[in-house]
């Protein structure tokens, strides 16, 4: 993402979540816990419009989005979004339709690495969102639910049919998709929706770890990693392997191709700067 901005000065307060940054790495926490963390339009909204933001100021370089309370997050509010949908129109419903994919297109095409730490429920849009991240960090309570078909929607929302059986394979994404039944971690991790499984109580601090580990790293070629594997999913092998070309011949004349060089012939750690 282009990192010019407008006029508009940056966002001062996030009212439907909470954002912490240290060093490189934002934290973002989805914060309703009395309601499972269900998400609102302005909870939509406001992911998209952060991740936005976040990716054209540049000092992030890791992010890690969390549920607070008993679960990652239960979906979408079924009085504030289900409720509220029956009484809007085609091109309404277009309209919100659109936003929470443009969520999930911006959590795969932000230029940082995305870290989802996950405990108790991901269900409906919380398992696309989880979905979406670079790396899911699960606790043994995690259950996922892709529960579109339950509510009488097709399974394949905000970018799900895409997702997932590139994650998963076509078999075990048509199953999640079409019954919504609940899978458990154990599950999970054996099919590949899982990048690590830890301890109840640990994904916070494993994903924070990750990130801090990431947001030490080479971030450009992190970022042009995430680009490619992202760009590449739909490409011929041919056109695939001209991008990556190309891609490594600007990032040979980049700073930290160089750094590296000089910290292996000085015997020290590379200081990367992500240029």
């Amino acid at each position: 993402m282009s990192p010019f901005t407008g006029s508009a000065p940056p966002t001062d307060a996030w009212h439907h979540l909470r954002l912490t940054r240290d060093d490189g790495v934002a934290t973002v926490t989805l914060a309703r816990p009395d309601k499972l963390n269900a998400l609102t339009f302005g909870a939509y909204a406001d992911l998209r419009d952060l991740l936005a933001e976040l990716s054209r100021d540049r000092s992030v370089r890791a992010l890690v989005l969390g549920g607070e309370g008993r679960g990652f997050c239960s979906g979408g509010d079924v009085d504030e979004i289900i409720g509220a949908t029956l009484s809007m129109d085609t091109a309404q419903l277009l309209d919100f339709n659109r936003m929470t994919g443009q969520v999930v297109r911006a959590v795969r095409e932000c230029p940082f690495p995305v870290i989802a730490a996950l405990h108790g429920v991901a269900a409906g849009a919380g398992a696309v969102l989880a979905l979406a991240a670079d790396f899911r960090i699960a606790e043994p309570s995690t259950r996922f639910a892709f529960l579109f078909t339950r509510v009488g929607l097709s399974g394949g929302d905000m970018g799900a049919a895409y997702l997932l059986p590139r994650v998963v394979g076509l078999g075990h994404a048509t199953r999640l998709l079409m019954l919504g039944e609940p899978v458990r971690a154990p599950e999970a991790e054996r099919i590949g929706l899982l990048s690590e499984l830890v301890e109840e109580g640990g994904a916070g601090a494993r994903a924070a770890e990750l990130a801090r580990h990431l947001a030490d790293g080479p971030a450009l070629a992190y970022a042009q990693t995430k680009a490619l594997l992202t760009a590449e999913l739909d490409m011929p092998l041919a056109a695939a392997v001209e991008m990556d070309a190309a891609t490594q011949a600007l990032l040979m004349n980049g700073e930290d191709y160089a750094e590296f060089h000089a910290a292996f012939t000085e015997k020290r750690p590379p200081k990367w700067r992500g240029r």
